[in-house]
């Protein structure tokens, strides 16, 4: 009769734990949902300005309220013939999708061999690639700038690829580096027993199961080169030649800006972004919380 009360009673106990932890639940979870909000708020709130500053009119953009009293899309128009803007997205759109092609290729075979392969060096060649994150881009300008003239690459969109490609890659094989390191050894040695060749291992084996690295490393790559400015205004002087960014901030006047007309591309620009990111979301998501979890 006591093991029995005393059974009951321990249940009983868990029981009340377990009502009093579901009454505690919700509102923990309601405070996490709540200060998710804020942030999310305060992250979409230049978004939202930047749209609704591009339909309004000139001369209330900050005398008026948040929302516009009137609409109008002029200012689409505006951007889009005052800056040629067709050619100077399909300018950014064939940088960024060279650029990106290269950074893959390169980030994804140098971090499998730094993940899988030996080789002589292969720790100082690593630490020197990751030494040249550590330097500030812009500190490389007059150097790189040399560079590319003795190459006969200045003022070429080519050299543009070029320069975005070799600064880039490293940091895209330091991340592509840690998604093969997760993938089981055991994978690569049964495959090289079979006969396989280092290659074939790469290209049929390795290289599909690091997607959620590759649609990382894709989305990131994307968005630093087509946001990119400086590298671009510097070494293109040529103005059709030039990608979206720097032509969008010739709009930026020394006495007077066009607020609508600056938003409106800048809008028509981000475009792009958001369509890949929600194209490789799944990928992306997996890819960052790849390795959270140690087995």
């Amino acid at each position: 009769m006591t093991s029995i009360a005393s059974r009951t009673g321990s249940a009983s106990s868990v029981r009340s734990r377990e009502a009093r932890s579901r009454r505690r639940f919700p509102v923990g979870r309601s405070f996490v949902a709540f200060i998710l909000l804020a942030i999310a708020a305060f992250t979409i709130f230049p978004l939202i300005w930047l749209v609704l500053t591009s339909i309004r009119p000139a001369n209330t953009v900050f005398t008026g309220g948040f929302w516009p009293t009137s609409i109008s899309f002029s200012a689409y128009a505006r951007a889009w013939n005052s800056t040629d803007f067709g050619l100077h997205f399909a300018n950014s759109l064939w940088i960024t999708l060279a650029t990106v092609l290269g950074v893959v290729v390169f980030a994804s075979l140098a971090g499998y061999a730094f993940a899988k392969l030996r080789f002589p060096f292969k720790n100082v060649i690593y630490v020197l690639l990751l030494a040249t994150l550590m330097m500030p881009s812009t500190s490389l300008i007059i150097p790189l700038y040399l560079q590319l003239k003795n190459l006969g690459l200045l003022n070429t969109q080519i050299g543009l690829v070029v320069l975005y490609v070799s600064s880039s890659a490293p940091f895209s094989m330091f991340l592509m580096r840690a998604f093969f390191e997760t993938l089981p050894d055991e994978l690569t040695q049964a495959a090289r027993i079979d006969g396989a060749g280092e290659f074939a291992i790469f290209w049929r084996i390795v290289l599909p199961l690091a997607r959620p690295g590759l649609a990382t490393v894709i989305i990131f790559q994307f968005l630093q080169t087509w946001n990119e400015f400086i590298y671009a205004n510097t070494v293109l002087q040529n103005t059709d030649e030039l990608p979206l960014q720097p032509v969008l901030f010739g709009l930026v006047g020394q006495y007077q800006t066009d607020w609508p007309t600056l938003c409106a591309g800048l809008t028509m620009s981000i475009v792009p972004v958001v369509l890949v990111y929600v194209w490789m979301q799944r990928q992306f998501v997996a890819g960052m919380t790849l390795g959270a979890v140690k087995n």
